[in-house]
């Protein structure tokens, strides 16, 4: 099923497999200045359907749907030379970091609100270009996001926002200028998946964005680095490399 929204340029595709929850979601998005062409299915296979026959840069898509669900939907779409952007609508919340791992734009949680989904659709917009939009001169920069519970409600913040991470046990505190948030992705994955943004392991416990570190101090008990003003403890072991990559960062800067 397809219709239009108007003056827009994103081509939507929106699957659910519960009639009166898709109706909802597709007037909410046909309303949307932005979106030009709108796309519907019941599930997974007639959403592959759609997938076959034309071009969509965005998929809202349900998880629990019976068939192929929405998070083996997504890692289908995964494999796809050009994959559209994924916003998960979903009633639950214990998806959020499978979200992550498949690199969801948005996470929108259930009863859906026409505020939510134009701020799903404005992440949408800032993520990545979309091939329609006639505005979309250059590759928009890279900035993935990662799930997080603000306010009853789950939001994808962006990898950028966050200043450092503190481990606790199996859970990660991302610490951020407006606060810190607790999720449920181990720091050493962290680690593994951020190294590329500049995050260094300073401590069993701490991942930092080497280029806010303002100061390495040396103090009784040893190293230790100043981060928006907070002190974070650098271990023995990792003393060596944050030097010599604090060094190399510098003369970076100094060669520009």
């Amino acid at each position: 099923m397809t219709g239009n929204g108007g003056p827009g340029f994103l081509r939507v595709l929106a699957v659910d497999d519960e009639p009166p929850a898709l109706d909802e979601l597709a007037y909410h998005l046909r309303a949307d200045p932005r979106v030009a062409r709108l796309h519907t299915a019941g599930d997974a296979t007639e959403a592959l359907r759609v997938l076959r026959d034309d071009d969509v840069d965005v998929i809202f898509l349900d998880i629990r749907m019976p068939g192929l669900d929405g998070m083996e939907l997504a890692r289908v779409l995964r494999r796809f030379a050009r994959p559209p952007a994924i916003v998960f609508v979903t009633a639950y919340d214990d998806g959020a970091a499978d979200a992550f791992d498949l690199g969801a734009t948005d996470y929108v949680r259930k009863p859906v609100r026409a505020e939510r989904l134009a701020e799903a659709l404005r992440r949408v917009v800032g993520s990545r270009v979309v091939p329609s939009h006639p505005a979309a001169l250059a590759r928009a920069e890279e900035d993935p996001t990662i799930p997080v519970e603000l306010a009853g409600s789950t939001r994808m913040l962006p990898r950028s926002a966050v200043r450092w991470v503190e481990a606790q046990g199996d859970y990660a505190r991302l610490h951020t200028t407006e606060g810190s948030h607790l999720v449920r992705v181990s720091l050493a994955t962290l680690a593994d998946r951020w190294a590329d943004a500049g995050f260094v392991r300073i401590h069993r416990s701490y991942l930092v964005q080497l280029r806010l570190i303002a100061e390495l101090r040396l103090v009784n008990s040893g190293y230790v680095v100043i981060v928006d003003g907070t002190e974070l403890p650098v271990s023995r072991r990792h003393t060596r490399e944050l030097k010599d990559k604090l060094v190399r960062a510098a003369k970076q800067e100094w060669s520009r």
